[in-house]
């Protein structure tokens, strides 16, 4: 018959750990305003109870979000977090001090010898003729000479020998304030580890910390000449951390969700009218603006606001991604830029000028997002055909979504809008009407060796805001799709009958069609079409060719002799 006896267990162990030596970070996730890091240990633990003690953990650690996970024959049984504490900046040094007693020692040699100077000159403005004999005269003037030389080159000396103390003193003052690198690195955390058999253990610390981010930027690359996938959109992740401790060769990981905080569904307070029972003696009309703002704008009608525990949550814009290889990245506060990946991606090409106000046609560029990729919302520098053209805003963007990218000035688009020409005549017998006759024109020449599609011209007739002016478009006879204008009150159109349902487009010529302002827009409300009394034109004009634009409309004013403003 055997009996198993329990192993001898040793009093407990206190094994000492220094973070940034005995460790590796093994795995940092960047999120946009904290990281979440993973620290490695490997020690070896005797039979029974160890305390492990790590030291050199950021100060600004959160100590909720610690988790310590272990591997091998052991059980971990309780942890500790606190923080040391900072170590005494000091205010001298034994080299400081021995700069103070020789630039103290300097500073009375140099006094010593201002003396000397002094006494000197006193001397030989004391000498007068009845006290020296005019044999001794020469030697006089020449100890003079050589002591004032003497002591005049000590001065010298001694004042530049001050001049180096003082840069040392300051060199030195300044080394000593400088904090120890490890005031940034106070955190202790000391782990219970009970093992049955000695041996190798390793224990990973995950922990998050604030003062990290990363924020999304791009390059657009656009070749105009390409026929597919003509926009190259390379994606960068600019990364400041300011944690104490420096990320050496670590896989990172950008994750895109954002935590948030005190997040709850908000509640509906009650609303609930009733007479101002204050105001009943108050003849009507009497309160005051300011009474009025107190009474919306007072604090009773101020939501409050909730603020609770850390929620980390995930929205539907929110990715993963792992940056190639590993990285470094100090504890400075600098940004450092990283490539994630590069995009060859599909893009429609449209150009969009406002004549009236600028001859410029814009070009823009709708961009597929046709990759798997996320895109965050960031700045992008914009390239055309190799020449940086702007800086323009990306918004975030799922797999699959369009977004526009503005591309700056097409230069080889020429638009001219000619003068308009204005015709008045005069109708009526006993009250008078004043009718003007509008034309302007405008003209497209395209310099280009391609065609070009999707060329928007926008332009406007004007809006009456008086029932005694009439405003009719003549040409193109586009008609409002519905009646909603009819009840604008001021505001006065006059033109074929108007049409319910779907927005009408014209074609006025082959690739030109007119229509509409606002027409093609997602968001489009159809019954607001024509009321700001915009129109556009969608173009397509061959290389080297031209198109011309006509508009035309009418303005009636009754009686004639009334002045009319903008016309």
């Amino acid at each position: 018959m055997t009996t198993d006896h329990p192993p001898a267990f040793e009093p407990a162990a206190s094994i000492e750990l220094q973070s940034g030596a005995d460790s590796k970070i093994i795995g940092v996730s960047l999120y946009s305003s904290r990281a979440e890091i993973t620290r490695l240990y490997k020690f070896a633990v005797k039979t029974g109870q160890n305390q492990v003690n790590i030291s050199g953990l950021p100060n600004i650690l959160e100590a909720e979000s610690l988790r310590v996970e272990g591997r091998g024959a052991a059980t971990i049984h309780d942890v500790t977090v606190s923080s040391a504490k900072g170590e005494h900046i000091p205010t001298t040094s034994p080299e400081l001090t021995a700069l103070l007693n020789k630039r103290e020692k300097t500073a009375n040699a140099l006094e010593r010898c201002q003396k000397s100077l002094l006494l000197l000159e006193q001397y030989l403005n004391s000498v007068t003729v009845q006290h020296l004999d005019v044999s001794k005269l020469e030697n006089v003037l020449e100890n003079y000479d050589s002591t004032g030389e003497k002591l005049q080159a000590k001065r010298s000396d001694l004042v530049e020998q001050l001049r180096v103390i003082d840069d040392e003193v300051a060199l030195e003052r300044a080394r000593i304030a400088v904090p120890h690198e490890n005031d940034q690195l106070r955190v202790r955390v000391a782990i219970g580890v009970f093992a049955e058999t000695a041996g190798d253990v390793e224990i990973a610390l995950v922990y998050a910390v604030p003062s990290a981010t990363w924020t999304a930027f791009y390059d657009i690359r656009v070749d105009m000449n390409a026929k597919e996938d003509p926009i190259t959109l390379i994606y960068k992740a600019a990364i400041v951390q300011n944690t104490g401790e420096s990320w050496d060769d670590v896989p990172l990981i950008l994750e895109t969700s954002t935590p948030t905080f005190g997040l709850v569904i908000p509640q509906l307070s009650p609303w609930n009218l009733d007479f101002n029972r204050y105001n009943y003696d108050k003849p009507r009309g009497t309160v005051t603006l300011a009474s009025r703002r107190r009474k919306r704008g007072g604090p009773d009608n101020e939501p409050m606001l909730f603020r609770g525990a850390s929620v980390t949550s995930r929205g539907n814009v929110s990715a993963t991604f792992r940056v190639p290889g590993l990285v470094s990245i100090p504890s400075d506060g600098e940004a450092h830029n990283f490539t994630i990946v590069q995009l060859s991606l599909e893009a429609v090409m449209s150009w969009v000028s406002v004549p009236k106000v600028d001859t410029k046609a814009h070009i823009t560029a709708k961009i597929t997002n046709a990759s798997e990729y996320t895109l965050l919302s960031g700045t992008a520098s914009v390239y055309v055909d190799g020449s940086f053209i702007s800086r323009s805003d990306v918004p975030a963007v799922s797999p699959k979504e369009s977004f526009d990218c503005p591309l700056g000035v097409d230069p080889s688009i020429r638009i001219t809008y000619h003068p308009v020409m204005k015709k008045l005549s005069y109708s009526g017998f006993y009250t008078k009407s004043a009718n003007y006759v509008f034309s302007q024109h405008i003209t497209v020449f395209n310099t280009k060796s391609i065609a070009v599609d999707r060329l928007k011209i926008v332009d406007q007739i004007p809006t009456s805001q008086n029932a005694q002016i009439e405003v009719k478009l003549v040409s193109p006879a586009l008609t409002l799709p519905s009646d909603a204008g009819a009840g604008m009150g001021m505001s006065s159109i006059k033109a074929a009958p108007k049409t319910p349902g779907a927005p009408q487009v014209l074609s006025i010529a082959q690739g030109v069609v007119v229509q509409w302002d606002g027409v093609d827009k997602p968001d489009c409300a159809v019954e607001t079409l024509g009321l700001d009394r915009k129109l556009n034109w969608i173009c397509s004009v061959p290389s080297q060719g031209k198109i011309n634009l006509a508009l035309d409309w009418e303005v009636t004013v009754s009686p004639a002799s009334a002045q009319v403003l903008g016309l």
